[in-house]
Parts: structure tokens; C-alpha cells; sequence
């Protein structure tokens, strides 16, 4: 069954000519302009220091731009609240509490906004309950594996019913075992609870897998380069990894990741002005 994005209404996420530039002068990002549609898993992809965590860091309004807007559903992100979106941001790092339960972990975002305890315990059973560790509840994380522990971190995203899941690199650091289980358990949280996520990876099969649309970045500043749209129907299985689409996709974007590594679209921007 394919998945249809929305393309109609108000987008999810609107970045409007944002840059960032450090105080120590450091120019992370140039101006970028990207749009994602209500409902789409898109990635960004590309190099290290190309500025894909500051990019998305800007969107969750974790850090602000130097320059430009950033809009979620027309809003800026601290508006959200009051026209009923939420939005979640999961980390490379678990970042548990190594004190607290699995449960108390998954409720910390509803304890610091109040939500009474027994509401508060029937929404993590169930965010547990989607991410496989409804037995686990009461363990401490040092007990778990490094997958369980990242679950436990996005079910304390999905927790509070976000509309817009943000993910830095979350199974960067995972086994190539673990790796495309969670890849795959979570393109079905985003098919079951209809999010659009904006994800961060350096791995091109990873973006091939779960993207509808991958955004390339190049660095020195950071900046968007290309888009390639990842046009297979989901759900999207083991099989796809080793069928000739997948393979097409992926060697398309290896030639447009090595593009943005040694500065080829540079070369192309100069002979296009002076064309």
C-alpha cells in the first residue's frame, strides 16, 4: 500500500532563507529554503560539518537563526502549543535518566507539563506498548541493549502525541543488526500515527529505505544542494534493500554525496554565473 503525503494546506515545516552564524564566526549555514509537506519523511543527508543537526536543531527552536524564519504549520514553533501541534525531538544519544525507570524516562516530558500521574501512566503504556518494551517498564537503562535504550528514547518523543518528529541520527551508533530492525519499526510508527519526520542520517541506504524525499547538504557554509525524491510505495521491506530501484536510488545519491564532499557543486555554480 502506498502512502499519500498531503500536499495540500499548510505545510509542516517552512525554512525561509535561515542561516546561522556562530558568535565565533563560524558561518554553519548559508541561506536555505526547504519546505516539508504535511506527512512526509524527509531526510537530510550529506558530509559531516554540512550543518544538518544545526538545520534541524533551528526547526525544533532549539537554536535560533541569525538570519531568516522557520515556520511550522505558518506558526513559529513557540505558537504551536495553542493551535494544537506538538512537536518531538529525538537526539543521537538516548540521554536517559540512568536513575529512573524505563516508564519514569517516557514521562518526563508529560511530568514537566503537568499531565496528571494517571493520565500521564496510561499514555506511556501505550507509547511503550508501540515501540516493544511494554515488559520493560519498570527496568533501569543501564539493563537494556543500545537498541532498547534508543526505543525508550522515542517513545518519550511519541509520548506526547507529536505531529512533527524530529530525529537527529538516532541509530548512528547502532549494529548493523539493530540498525534496519528500527529503521523498519519506525517507518511503521510513521505510518500508524500519520507524523511527518524530518531525519538526520549519514548513511545513504538508511535515506534510500525510509525517505520519501532526501535533501542533500554540502558544507563550508552548510547548504542545500539537491533533492532527490525516493518515488517506491511503502510499506517498504527487506526485499527493497537488494531490488534494482534500491540500488538505482542509492548509487544516485553516493554520486551526489561525493559531489558535496569535494566541492563539485561549487564548480558547477561558478561555470553556471559564468555561462
Amino acid at each position: 500500500m502506498s502512502l499519500v503525503v498531503a500536499a495540500h494546506g499548510a505545510p509542516a515545516v517552512e525554512v525561509l532563507s535561515a542561516e546561522k552564524t556562530y558568535p565565533d564566526g563560524t558561518h554553519a549555514l548559508q541561506p536555505v529554503d526547504l519546505r516539508v509537506e504535511e506527512g512526509e519523511f524527509v531526510t537530510l543527508l550529506g558530509p559531516s560539518g554540512c550543518g544538518k543537526s544545526t538545520l534541524l536543531k533551528m526547526v525544533a527552536g532549539l537554536l535560533a537563526p541569525s538570519e531568516g524564519r522557520l515556520l511550522l504549520w505558518r506558526r513559529p514553533v513557540r505558537e504551536l502549543e495553542a493551535v494544537g501541534r506538538k512537536v518531538a525531538f529525538v537526539f543521537q544519544a538516548p540521554t536517559l535518566m540512568p536513575w529512573a525507570s524505563v516508564a519514569g524516562n517516557v514521562r518526563l516530558p508529560l511530568d514537566l507539563a503537568g499531565v496528571p500521574r494517571d493520565e500521564a501512566d496510561a499514555r506511556v503504556a501505550e507509547a511503550l506498548a508501540l515501540v516493544g518494551l511494554d515488559k520493560f517498564a519498570t527496568a533501569l537503562p543501564r539493563t537494556l541493549s543500545g537498541g532498547m535504550q534508543m526505543r525508550v528514547s522515542i517513545a518519550r518523543g511519541l509520548v506526547v502525541s507529536p505531529d512533527l518528529l524530529l530525529m537527529d541520527e538516532p541509530f548512528g551508533a547502532l549494529d548493523e543488526i539493530t540498525r534496519p530492525k528500527l529503521d523498519g519499526e519506525l517507518l511503521e510508527l510513521w505510518r500508524a500515527r500519520r507524523l511527518t519526520v524530518v531525519f538526520v542520517t549519514h548513511s545513504i541506504h538508511e535515506a534510500v529505505f525510509l525517505s520519501n524525499r532526501v535533501v542533500m547538504m554540502a558544507a563550508r557554509p552548510g547548504r542545500v544542494v539537491e533533492e532527490v525524491r525516493i518515488d517506491e510505495p511503502y510499506p517498504r521491506t527487506p526485499d527493497f534493500l537488494v531490488s534494482p530501484q534500491f540500488s538505482h536510488y542509492a548509487r544516485q545519491l553516493q554520486q551526489s554525496l561525493l559531489r558535496a564532499t569535494h566541492g563539485d557543486y561549487d564548480e558547477v555554480a561558478q561555470a553556471e554565473k559564468r555561462a
